[in-house]
C-alpha cells in the first residue's frame, strides 16, 4: 500500500503559489433564508432500516449465551444499551421472524427469547462475512482513512463505538478486529486524549499510506476539476442571495482533508470549504453514507470541527441531507444515493438488507403462538381442535375410517331407504357438506369421524322424532324411492298426508292386508 514510517509525519508545504493561500473573510450567510424541501428517496433509505440496530444488537446479546436463549428480564435490564426504543416484549413480539418466546422445561414461568431459524441463517452469513479476509481488508482501510484525517493521528474508543455501526465493525473488534493489523494501528492508553474523562483508551495511527490519503472528490474528478457534487430535492426554490453565495462559494479551491490546514484561518472561506470537504470524506468513509448527527458532532467535538460541521449541514442542503424519520436526525451524503439507493454495493449493506426483510414478514401461523417444551401451541391450533370436536363428534375412543371417494358417493339401495325415512335437518347438511370438504383436502380420500363411544340412535326413533312422514327435501331427493314404497304401502301421491308407520313387521303386513 506504499506505507511510510508513522514518525515520518506526512506533513504538505504551503508556499505562496498556492492557489488557496490567501484566506478570504468568510461572508455571513443566513442558512434559514431557505425552506428545506423533504427528500422522500433518502427519508425513505434511513426509515426502512428503523429498529435494525437495536435488533442486531439484541441478536448479538442472544447468540452469546450457552442456551442461544435470554430471559425477558436480562433484556429490560440492558434496554438502555441495546437502545430498545420500547418494552422488551412487545419489541420482541413485534419482530415474530426473528424472534419468538419459548416457556423453558425448567418449571419457571418466566419466557425466554431465542432466535428464529431463518434469523440464524442470517447471523451465519454475517459470521462468515466479518471472517472474510477482502472484508477485513476494506474494513482496515477505511480506519486507516479516518485515523489520517484525525489532527492527532488518534481517536478515542469511545468515539469508535459511536461510529461502529456505520464502519462494520464486529461486536468484539477489540480482540478479532484490531490485533490482525499490528502494522495499520494499536490501541493504546492516552490520559490526555480520553474520552470525556472516562475511558483513556484510544486508537492509535502507526503508518501513514499515501495510497489512501486520497479523498472521493480527488478520486472521482474529471479533467483535474475539484467540486463537491450538488443535488438538491425536487421543489428546492434558491432564492438569489443564496445563489449567487454558492457560486463564489465554488470557486474557491479544495483543500483535500487529509491535508494539514493548520495555515487557514479559521474565520476564512477556504477553512470552511475544507471542513465541508472533511464531513463529506467522513460520510463516505461510512459504509452506509449516512450517520445520525450526534455520532459527527461527537467526532468533530475530537477534531475541533463541531461548530463549523453544524453550519456545513445547515449550508449545503444539496451536500448534506438531514432526515427525521426515525425520531432522529440522520445526516446522508447525496452523491452516496441514487432514487433512494446505495450508488456502491457493499456486503454488509446486503446482508442488513436480509434483516430488514426478515424484519417486514409476518408469519402468520405464529401469531400469538409460544414454545411449549419444544413444541408450539397457537390460538388457531386450540380452535380448530375445538372445532373438530364440534362438527365431527371427536371424543377419546374415537376411530377415523377412511373410504375411497367413488365409495362415499356411491350409496347402495340400503343406504336409500334409510336416507328417505329419515329427517334431514341443518346440522345433517352441515355434516354432509364438512365430509365434501374433508374428502377435497384429503387427496381423493373421505375421512369420516365416527365416535364408537355414542349409541346410535334406533331407526324407529329416528322414525317417532321425524312422524313417519317424508319432507318435501327427501321427496326431492331420492324420488324412485319414496314413490315405490308409496306403491307398496298403497297410498297416493301426497307424502305429507300418508299414515305414520313403524318399521315392525307386524304393521307392515296389516297395511298391506288393508288394501
Amino acid at each position: 500500500m506504499g506505507f511510510t514510517l508513522f514518525f515520518r509525519r506526512h506533513m504538505t508545504t504551503v508556499t505562496s503559489t498556492q492557489p488557496h493561500s490567501l484566506n478570504h473573510l468568510r461572508t455571513l450567510f443566513d442558512a434559514t433564508s431557505f425552506k428545506l424541501v423533504r427528500d422522500r428517496g433518502l427519508d425513505h433509505a434511513v426509515e426502512r432500516e428503523k429498529n435494525l440496530e437495536p435488533l442486531i444488537s439484541l441478536k448479538n446479546l442472544i447468540k452469546v449465551e450457552p442456551s442461544k436463549s435470554l430471559p425477558i428480564s436480562i433484556i429490560a435490564e440492558n434496554r438502555e444499551a441495546l437502545k430498545l426504543p420500547f418494552r422488551p416484549i412487545e419489541f420482541v413480539r413485534k419482530y415474530p421472524s426473528v424472534f419468538e418466546e419459548v416457556v423453558p422445561v425448567s418449571g419457571t414461568f418466566q419466557p425466554h427469547v431465542r432466535l428464529t431459524k431463518d434469523a440464524l441463517n442470517v447471523d451465519g452469513d454475517e459470521k462468515l462475512m466479518h471472517e472474510s479476509g477482502s472484508y477485513k481488508k476494506q474494513l482496515a482501510d477505511r480506519i486507516l482513512k479516518l485515523l489520517m484525517i484525525s489532527k492527532v493521528h488518534k481517536i478515542p474508543l469511545g468515539i469508535i463505538e459511536h461510529l461502529k455501526w456505520d464502519l462494520g465493525l464486529p461486536q468484539d473488534y477489540e480482540k478479532s478486529f484490531i490485533p490482525e493489523f499490528p502494522d495499520c494501528f494499536r490501541v493504546v492508553r492516552d490520559q490526555m486524549c480520553g474520552f470525556r474523562g472516562r475511558d483513556n483508551r484510544v486508537l492509535e495511527l502507526v503508518c501513514w499510506s499515501d495510497e489512501l490519503a486520497v479523498s472521493s472528490i480527488e478520486k472521482n474528478s474529471k479533467e483535474g476539476e475539484l467540486v463537491f457534487p450538488v443535488k438538491f430535492s425536487s421543489g428546492f426554490e434558491m432564492d438569489k442571495k443564496y445563489e449567487k453565495w454558492l457560486n463564489e462559494w465554488k470557486r474557491f479551491s479544495y483543500v483535500s482533508p487529509y491535508e494539514d490546514a493548520s495555515y487557514l484561518s479559521a474565520s476564512s472561506e477556504e477553512s470552511d470549504r475544507w471542513a465541508v470537504g472533511v464531513l463529506h470524506e467522513i460520510l463516505h468513509i461510512l459504509v452506509p453514507k449516512k450517520t445520525e448527527k450526534d455520532n459527527l458532532l461527537v467526532l468533530g467535538d475530537w477534531l475541533g470541527l463541531r461548530s463549523r460541521f453544524k453550519k456545513a449541514m445547515l449550508q449545503h442542503p444539496g451536500i448534506f441531507y438531514v432526515s427525521n424519520k426515525i425520531g432522529t436526525y440522520t445526516v446522508v451524503l447525496r452523491d452516496g444515493y441514487k432514487r433512494g439507493s446505495l450508488v456502491e454495493q457493499h456486503p454488509l449493506m446486503n446482508l442488513r438488507s436480509q434483516y430488514v426483510h426478515l424484519m417486514n414478514t409476518v408469519k402468520e401461523d405464529v401469531k400469538g403462538s409460544k414454545v411449549v417444551q419444544g413444541k408450539r401451541v397457537t390460538k388457531e391450533s386450540s380452535d380448530k381442535d375445538k372445532e373438530n370436536i364440534e362438527e365431527g363428534g371427536v371424543e377419546n375412543g374415537e376411530n377415523i375410517v377412511e373410504e375411497n371417494e367413488g365409495e362415499g358417493h356411491e350409496s347402495s339401495e340400503a343406504e336409500a331407504e334409510d336416507a328417505s325415512e329419515s329427517d334431514f335437518d341443518d346440522n345433517e347438511e352441515k355434516s354432509r357438506r364438512h365430509t365434501r370438504r374433508t374428502a377435497a383436502n384429503s387427496g381423493g380420500r373421505v375421512v369420516r369421524r365416527l365416535n364408537l363411544n355414542t349409541k346410535k340412535p334406533s331407526r324407529d326413533s329416528r322414525k317417532e322424532k321425524s312422524g313417519g312422514k317424508f319432507t318435501q327435501r327427501t321427496k326431492q331427493k331420492y324420488p324412485g324411492e319414496i314413490s315405490k314404497k308409496i306403491r307398496m304401502l298403497g297410498g297416493n301421491n301426497d307424502v305429507e298426508s300418508s299414515q305414520p308407520r313403524s318399521r315392525s313387521p307386524s304393521n307392515w303386513g296389516r297395511l298391506l292386508n288393508s288394501k
